[in-house]
């Protein structure tokens, strides 16, 4: 097997300029035109937006490698290190902080060139306690071969397939500098089609233990951010990779396994990015919806446990809310959560589903438009 870093020229993409063309002009007009439309809005809704959108690709990102992130927290986290007012902020676990801390980086400091050093410490703040799940790991430098060869593999023990395997660990120092030099330096291409390259090119080279896909799409989210000159995110590539995650390893393996000519990946990437966008329409309306729900009831005497749900309902709640979970949320008696929930059907900011019984449960009411 030949891998595409094994190929005598080595690193020198290429890919068919006539065959991108048409893909990449529409994705950088729909980029445009979305990035106008959310610089329209005022500025709360706008904050919101970017709010909703980091959350969504701190979370998403994570839940690509198997790791389930706190909504409430990473939403917390984000905010305090962002000076947004949500109210109470939550205590945050320090994986949620590590992993905000590096997306927040990237994206509100993308101007800035993007160092070994740099890279160390988003490493380091990923893994704060040294381990990656039960199992010590060299944390803040490049991988070691110790353990053996950085491989992609999957199946059950003794029937591996092993579906990529990393560039020997001696030559990762080499391999990190020339790709460190290229992504610092003016490219004459179209900067998304560099951060297809860049995600591409960082994953290939595996330079760490573990945690090369989250911080692959944080570069990729840094070189976004640089071909539209602003640190605001309006929407998440990584809940779209998330969501296309067989054919994301796919494309990835056969890109790995073929040769310099990488066209068809960047026609993923870009159908990938333009479906991303359509995600982004989808943050807008919960955004528009927020803003309606609190303008319609802003008058309403709820308590803060009231109103504590119904962000959380606002903002995205997992499943349905029942007075069980209710309770669990507020921390308060399940007496308590009933009656709660009884004044706020009496005001109509929920209604109560269809199903009854042991299932009842609970939702926001159909805010129309003005």
């Amino acid at each position: 097997m030949t891998y595409i870093y094994e190929q005598s020229d080595w690193p020198k993409f290429y890919w068919s300029h006539d065959r991108l063309a048409a893909q990449l002009a529409s994705v950088r007009h729909r980029q445009g035109r979305l990035i106008g439309r959310m610089e329209g809005l005022g500025f709360q809704l706008r904050a919101e937006a970017v709010l909703q959108s980091l959350t969504e690709e701190v979370i998403k990102s994570s839940e690509i490698e198997g790791e389930v992130l706190d909504r409430e927290q990473v939403r917390s986290s984000i905010a305090r290190r962002l000076g947004m007012d949500i109210g109470a902020l939550l205590p945050v676990d320090r994986n949620v902080e590590g992993t905000v801390e590096m997306m927040l980086d990237a994206t509100q400091n993308y101007q800035d060139r993007l160092t070994k050093d740099r890279l160390f410490g988003w490493h380091s703040a990923l893994f704060p306690t040294g381990r990656s799940g039960l199992h010590k790991i060299t944390v803040g430098g490049w991988r070691t071969d110790k353990a053996g060869p950085m491989q992609v593999v999957s199946g059950p023990i003794g029937r591996e397939r092993v579906h990529y395997q990393a560039p020997a660990a001696k030559n990762v120092e080499r391999e990190m500098k020339a790709f460190l030099s290229w992504f610092n330096s003016k490219e004459s291409h179209d900067p998304v089609v560099s951060a297809a390259i860049a995600h591409l090119w960082f994953v290939t080279i595996h330079p760490f233990e573990d945690g090369n896909g989250r911080m692959a799409r944080a570069i990729t989210d840094m070189a976004l951010t640089r071909s539209e000159q602003s640190p605001r995110r309006f929407y998440s590539m990584s809940a779209q990779i998330r969501t296309e995650r067989n054919a994301y390893y796919d494309i990835l393996e056969s890109t790995q396994k073929s040769d310099l000519d990488i066209t068809p990946w960047i026609e993923w990437f870009l159908g990938c990015l333009n479906r991303a966008f359509e995600g982004a329409e989808q943050i807008l309306a919960s955004v528009l919806q927020k803003a309606r729900f609190w303008d319609k009831f802003r008058d309403e005497n709820l308590n803060e446990r009231q109103r504590k749900v119904l962000n959380r309902l606002l903002n995205g709640f997992e499943g349905k809310l029942t007075s069980s979970k209710y309770a669990a949320l507020t921390k308060c008696s399940q007496d308590t959560a009933s009656r709660d929930i009884d004044d706020l059907i009496k005001h109509g900011c929920l209604v109560k589903d269809a199903a009854g019984g042991r299932s009842t449960s609970y939702s926001l009411p159909v805010i129309d438009e003005d």
